[in-house]
């Protein structure tokens, strides 16, 4: 009778430890913001050729919109309002409608298992695709801003507040579309929740707050955009308060990180799903 070696038997316990002991480990994680810069150039390419036509439709809505209420406001300070609502509403079409319907469809398609499958922080997701469609609103609103400003014979002095305003209140916006179209159970729902919110933007942001009823105004202080709006708004005036538009601008900046937390937590929820 022979002997065979114990470690040599296809069911032994040493030959099944024998290729987990040579078995490669799995490399650690990726970083945060490597993560999110590459996803958002990745979005950034992808976008681009896609995205560029709605944004053209989105500045010339928001510069169509002026032209209309140039006849009806009167200057001064409704027409600060509607310059600095206009502007900020091609941040709202692109970050709050737009994003709200590509995570909608993202869920729907089966888009969030190919993240999932990548080593990459969900937050990195989020913010990465936040981040580019909040880039493509740069040159509209510029746009819709100087055109405003000429239009109604405003001063164009104080607009690098735009380079806060801008990101700002985009960030606050994108993390509320991107939760509305990873929340919605279907995409057309998310493109619902994405129009009506645009929408509130349009109509409490661009409409001068004196004329609003008083439950109206109450719901204008619940947009985040509004706080963009009046930032804005107020350096047009030839003494500008500051700590007021500074005020203002902290709020979009703490909306935008809770907005953008909840998103982050809705991707989780969505992903594992």
């Amino acid at each position: 009778m022979s002997v065979v070696p114990a470690d040599v038997l296809p069911g032994s316990a040493l030959a099944a430890e024998e290729p987990a002991a040579g078995a490669a480990e799995l490399g650690p994680r990726a970083r945060l913001w490597p993560s999110l810069a590459a996803v958002y150039r990745a979005q950034l390419s992808r976008a681009r050729v896609a995205r560029i036509p709605l944004l053209f439709v989105a500045t010339f809505q928001s510069i169509g919109i002026m032209v209309l209420m140039r006849g009806v406001v009167d200057d001064g300070a409704e027409a600060q309002a509607v310059v600095a609502g206009s502007s900020v509403l091609v941040v709202a079409f692109v970050a709050l409608n737009l994003l709200a319907q590509y995570f909608g469809q993202l869920r729907a398609s089966g888009g969030l298992d190919h993240y999932a499958t990548l080593p990459v922080p969900p937050a990195a997701v989020v913010l990465g695709a936040a981040g580019a469609y909040a880039s493509f609103t740069v040159p509209g609103t510029v746009v819709t801003a100087v055109f405003g400003c000429v239009l109604f014979g405003l001063p164009l002095a104080h607009l690098w507040i735009l380079v806060a305003v801008i990101p700002l209140a985009g960030a606050a916006l994108a993390g509320l579309g991107a939760a509305l179209g990873l929340l919605a159970p279907r995409p057309e729902l998310a493109t619902l929740l994405g129009q009506l919110g645009m929408s509130a933007a349009l109509l409490l942001g661009v409409l001068p707050a004196d004329r609003m009823p008083e439950i109206v105004r109450f719901a204008r202080d619940l947009l985040p955009s509004t706080y963009g709006v009046e930032a804005f708004a107020r350096t047009f005036g030839a003494d500008p308060d500051w700590a007021f538009v500074l005020g203002d601008l902290a709020v979009c900046a703490v909306v935008g990180v809770v907005s953008l937390a909840v998103a982050t937590w809705a991707y989780r929820r969505a992903a594992v799903r």
